[in-house]
C-alpha cells in the first residue's frame, strides 16, 4: 500500500456517521488536491470496505459513484446512517 493510499484511508476514516464527502475533498485532505481520480482508484481497492467507509465518498455534482457492494448497498447504507445519527441526535 502507498504512503498515499495510507492517508486517504485515514481521511475518509475521518468522515463522521451519516455524512458525505466528495472524491475532491478527500484528495484536498490528503495532501493531493488534484488527484481525485486516484482517490477513486484507491477506494475501489478498499480491503477493509466494511471498516473504512468508502461509502462516504461521492462525486462532486452528488452522484454516489460506484461502491464495491454496488451503487444501491451505497444508497442503503447512507440512508441507514443517516436513521442511526437521526436516532443518536434524539435521545439527548
Amino acid at each position: 500500500m502507498t504512503p498515499f493510499a495510507k492517508k486517504v484511508y485515514r481521511v475518509v476514516l475521518s468522515i463522521p456517521l451519516g455524512q458525505v464527502r466528495t472524491y475532491k475533498w478527500v484528495a484536498q485532505k490528503a495532501g493531493r488536491p488534484g488527484a481525485w481520480r486516484a482517490v477513486g482508484t484507491i477506494l475501489n481497492k478498499n480491503p477493509f470496505p466494511v471498516i473504512i467507509p468508502c461509502h462516504r465518498v461521492i462525486k462532486s455534482n452528488n452522484i454516489s459513484g460506484g461502491y464495491v457492494f454496488g451503487k444501491k448497498r451505497k444508497k442503503e447504507l447512507l440512508g441507514l446512517e443517516g436513521r442511526i445519527k437521526e436516532c443518536l441526535a434524539n435521545r439527548k
